[in-house]
């Protein structure tokens, strides 16, 4: 008998519900994760266009679909782009960049008219900062930027061994007081050798896919 992952079936269903967003002939935004690869799975039913990937690891996914990848650039704004995250509280912030590609995907989202965020019920909070804030650094600032959080705060920890598609370097930080996400959001971005980070405030969900047990619940923002 198989036994099928409770978290695992949720976020399908959760990306079972974000595909019937998708239209034919659409070029789609699509995230990085492991919700988004339950999405990636169900692409090939849609006869998209094509898609603006937001890591080299989604892009390769999508490629060997046969699903063409676009550059930004080329196609100016896009309809919808369909992502997780690591944490979203009831007003659509989030917390997003465990898996490393904060910043394309935050190019993306921005890029977007409206952001649909796929999670299991265990990734909604009251209020974020439980998952740490992944902040992408240049690697000569690493060790100053470290210090500006601390100064905040904060409790960052050097993500070793990972570079980004940017080849930057990742500082995870623990203890950020978020009450106010767009604010907090803005301050980080401001400290020198700061490229991106992992607060979605200012880029933050117009559609949240929730789901439990129970179904998947549509909440817009």
């Amino acid at each position: 008998m198989t036994i099928i992952d409770p978290k695992l079936a949720q976020k399908q269903a959760a990306a079972k519900s974000a595909l019937t967003y998708v239209e034919d002939g659409m070029i789609l935004g699509v995230g990085t994760g492991s919700t988004v690869n339950c999405l990636i799975e169900l692409l090939a039913s849609v006869n998209l266009k094509g898609a603006v990937s937001s890591s080299k690891v989604t892009e390769d996914k999508l490629r060997a679909l046969g699903i063409e990848i676009y550059d930004l650039n080329a196609v100016g704004e896009l309809d919808l782009y369909i992502d997780g995250a690591d944490e979203i509280d009831r007003l659509g912030n989030m917390i997003k960049g465990g898996g490393g590609a904060l910043t394309r995907e935050k190019i993306v989202a921005a890029a977007s008219k409206s952001f649909i965020c796929m999670v299991d019920d265990s990734k909604v909070v009251s209020k974020l900062g439980k998952f740490p804030v992944a902040i992408e650094v240049l690697p000569q600032a690493r060790s100053y930027v470290a210090r500006e959080l601390v100064k905040l705060g904060g409790e960052p920890v050097y993500r070793e061994g990972f570079i980004t598609d940017y080849g930057n370097v990742i500082l995870d930080t623990y203890d950020l007081d978020i009450d106010n996400p767009k604010d907090l959001e803005e301050k980080l971005n401001n400290i020198v050798g700061v490229v991106c980070n992992g607060i979605f405030a200012h880029q933050s969900a117009t559609i949240m896919l929730k789901a439990s047990d129970i179904g998947v619940e549509t909440k817009e923002f």
